[in-house]
């Protein structure tokens, strides 16, 4: 009788749970509309983020390579300083340092040591866009080899991103309602909506130039002369954003 008892409870559990998943199944899904939609916005960046090189050799001392670079990093160092404004959030700092012996090779793969290479990396960051080709020319001037890169930002482009995000969701609203309805449906409430903001990549220009670059020829006097200014312009950042949104309908 126990037995019986038992097998009949565990009949009716395992019924029961059968009749939940049949209703779950059965349950009606709510059908949905997806949109897409992007905003975009140019701007003029006020941001500019300079990467200087200082590079020096020498084929007998890697202390004197460093110490040479050391000196030239001083004072290029100390003149880029006095031209930003740290109160705007300009700074100036070491990204790279590296020091190696460098060798060559021969055609039966043999390495013989070439010369110490010392390498300095400084970033500048700053405000001051209209200073940028001035700061450039300093640098050189000064014993730095190399504009590994130069990059043009917005400082205010987080702001900037919401503000199209708003406009980019106000356009999906429009649009799924104008669907909904074309659709006899009515809106039922948000199912996903997925955000992302980028900018286009010509805010970053490739400068890359030697020293002896920065210096022109005088055909009259023989004498090197150091060039003009370096002309920069920051040109506009495209700010795109874009919205991907699915809302549920009955």
């Amino acid at each position: 009788m126990k037995k019986l008892a038992a097998l009949l409870l565990l009949t009716g559990m395992m019924t029961g749970s059968f009749a939940c998943a049949a209703a779950v199944s059965n349950a009606p899904e709510k059908g949905f509309i997806s949109v897409n939609t992007t905003a975009n916005t140019e701007v003029a960046p006020d941001v500019a983020e300079i990467s200087i090189a200082v590079e020096t050799y020498d084929s007998k001392s890697m202390q004197k390579a460093t110490k040479e670079n050391k000196d030239i990093s001083d004072k290029v160092y100390a003149e880029l300083k006095s031209m930003i404004n740290p109160a705007n959030g300009d700074f100036i700092k070491t990204a790279d340092f590296n020091a190696v012996p460098l060798y060559t090779y021969s055609s039966n793969n043999k390495k013989s040591f070439d010369k110490y290479q010392v390498s300095n990396s400084i970033i500048v960051h700053t405000k001051s866009i209209d200073k940028v080709g001035t700061m450039i020319d300093k640098a050189i001037n000064l014993g730095a080899t190399n504009i590994n890169n130069l990059t043009f930002s917005v400082s205010n482009y987080d702001k900037q991103c919401n503000d199209l995000l708003a406009i980019a969701a106000k356009k999906a609203a429009e649009r799924v309602n104008i669907l909904a309805k074309a659709s006899n449906q009515t809106l039922a409430g948000i199912k996903t909506m997925d955000t992302s903001c980028s900018t286009n990549s010509s805010s970053r220009v490739q400068y890359r130039f030697l020293a002896k670059n920065m210096a022109t020829m005088d055909s009259a006097s023989g004498a090197v002369q150091e060039s003009a200014s370096v002309p920069i312009q920051g040109g506009l950042i495209k700010i795109y954003a874009n919205l991907n949104a699915s809302y549920f309908v009955k």
